[in-house]
């Protein structure tokens, strides 16, 4: 017979999402893309400074 694992139910509600400040626009002069409450960011994403993760142990090739 398959031995079965047991455990206790998750407790506690559903952490809600975080938002931001309603009616923000685009930090760049001349865009005004309204940014949705949950982007943490001052830009659209057009608009988002270039940000390249740091990569451990792998040798990022140039595109």
């Amino acid at each position: 017979m398959p031995e079965a694992l047991a455990g206790l139910r998750l407790r506690g509600g559903v952490r809600p999402s975080r938002s931001y400040k309603r009616g923000r626009v685009c930090r760049q002069d001349g865009c005004s893309t309204k940014i949705s409450i949950y982007n943490r960011r001052d830009y659209c994403n057009a608009h988002a400074p270039v940000n390249f993760p740091r990569v451990r142990g792998h040798i990022i090739s140039k595109a």
